[in-house]
């Protein structure tokens, strides 16, 4: 019996040859593997108008805003929220040009945001910052213009508005200085108001400096 010789194996298609639906099959089991992944890690979503959805992920903003307050060099605040709210998410961060010193000298500025979630499941975010009011707002929201004011307290807060969530502004004093905030949500005017109350009644957090 003799061995008869083998057919060579074909060669594999050129990749310029290859066609869409080439991509589209090799695409398929990367995309199953995303979906199952993403359905076990069971993170916390964003629906449309700020809801979430899903367990809230846990983030220490007490330690991250007294770290903050004795880092940044301007008065930082650890809003005393009602119960059922839960901080998300926090970062620092600096804009370019953002404040102007005694001098008229444009410098950059500096700032602490926390993300929390309402008990209602609405995001709501509140940005502290040495930054001059239009450069903070402008950093969180651009193309937005003052559309009026509100009281929370005795405490005036400026409302921007335009296209996209509005933005609520103030600017408290402490003995280290001054701080800009500014409120961000998809929320109604309550949970603006709820967080406003929250963080302008309580006192500077310590500073090193």
């Amino acid at each position: 019996m003799t061995n008869e010789p083998q057919p060579a194996p074909k060669p594999a298609k050129p990749r310029i040859l290859q066609d869409w639906r080439d991509m589209f099959w090799s695409l398929v089991p990367l995309v199953l593997a995303c979906v199952a992944l993403a359905g076990l890690a069971g993170t916390c979503a964003f629906r449309p108008g700020g809801v979430t959805a899903g367990p809230v992920p846990a983030y220490d903003a007490v330690t991250a805003l007294t770290a903050d307050a004795q880092t940044l060099g301007f008065p930082v605040r650890l809003p005393k929220l009602p119960e059922g709210w839960q901080p998300n998410s926090g970062s620092r961060g600096s804009i370019t040009d953002g404040r102007t010193d005694a001098s008229g000298q444009r410098l950059r500025a500096v700032t602490s945001r926390v993300g929390y979630v309402s008990r209602s499941g609405r995001y709501i975010s509140l940005t502290q910052s040495n930054a001059d009011e239009v450069a903070l707002v402008s950093s969180i929201r651009p193309g937005l213009h003052p559309t009026g004011s509100e009281d929370v307290d005795g405490t005036r807060w400026v409302v921007y508005g335009g296209e996209g969530d509005p933005v609520w502004t103030t600017r408290l004093a402490g003995k280290s200085g001054a701080a800009q905030l500014a409120i961000t949500s998809a929320g109604d005017a309550e949970v603006f108001r709820t967080l406003a109350a929250a963080v302008q009644s309580q006192p500077p957090l310590p500073s090193t400096r």
